[in-house]
């Protein structure tokens, strides 16, 4: 096995081209994997191919979505760039026109509170940031929800529920932070999701630290529940990889346009 995990933002709508939209980014990236011939995996299915529990042969993409906002499931018209497609619906489009599913994973942050502030602080108070679409996209097996954290630690929050400052998941360095960003967030979203149970994790900021990835996350698997958490480092999953600090490629960061990720993915996975 050996996976590119491209990561994408929803709310990442600057223009209406490649290199400052996630949305048209997402469309045109999934024409070419499609032109490349690789198969569209699930990060369930990379994770499980670690334990020996799925096959996953020869190279591979799968495909994630951080933050979870409306933007994800719905088509919505924003305010400067026009009618946006949404993730979804981009997925349903490619599967339509090719005969192959592209399942996709949103890490979503938990908190409804901090979701309300962020609505305001990181968008237009739209109301966009809801949990509401989150049963419906699973519902659809085209759209996984995992974990994001609580409240991203996210600096424009008035109050963080660890208390520590903000503008950095780094700092969450001992077991009781890591439970109220991790653990509370995974129960919230079993709450609202009970017919499936969270399983992976998205470290906000793409930053982790050693605590987490060698103590807290491995030590206390029997009380979070979690199989495996995904930073933002760009190299591939192999079966070599460390699952409590797996890479993924993140849009506009590490790649910025469909030539740019042509070569990206022969890096990271080989000729295509």
């Amino acid at each position: 096995m050996r996976a590119a995990v491209l990561c994408y933002h929803s709310i990442n709508i600057h223009g209406n081209q490649h290199e400052n939209n996630d949305h048209v980014a997402l469309a045109e990236d999934l024409r070419l994997i499609h032109s490349l011939g690789l198969r569209i995996r699930p990060l369930h299915e990379l994770v499980d191919a670690l334990d020996g529990k799925a096959d996953v042969a020869g190279p591979c993409v799968a495909l994630s979505f951080d933050d979870g906002s409306w933007f994800d499931w719905h088509d919505l018209a924003h305010p400067t760039c026009g009618i946006q497609r949404s993730f979804a619906n981009i997925l349903s489009d490619f599967e339509d026109r090719t005969g192959q599913p592209a399942p996709a994973t949103s890490f979503v942050i938990a908190s409804p509170q901090a979701r309300a502030t962020l609505d305001r602080t990181c968008m237009i108070g739209k109301d966009w940031w809801g949990d509401e679409w989150w049963m419906p996209a699973t519902r659809t097996g085209r759209i996984a929800i995992e974990n994001h954290s609580w409240d991203h630690q996210h600096e424009t929050l008035p109050h963080i529920a660890s208390g520590l400052p903000g503008g950095t998941f780094a700092n969450v360095l001992d077991h009781a932070a890591a439970d109220i960003q991790i653990r509370q967030a995974s129960a919230y979203i079993d709450a609202l999701l009970p017919q499936r149970r969270t399983r992976l994790f998205a470290y906000p900021y793409g930053e982790s630290n050693d605590y987490l990835v060698n103590e807290y996350l491995p030590g206390f698997r029997h009380e979070h529940g979690l199989d495996a958490a995904f930073g933002t480092h760009p190299e591939p999953v192999t079966r070599n990889s460390s699952r409590w600090l797996l890479g993924r490629y993140v849009c506009g960061h590490h790649w910025s346009g469909t030539d740019s990720l042509r070569l990206l993915l022969k890096d990271a996975i080989g000729p295509v």
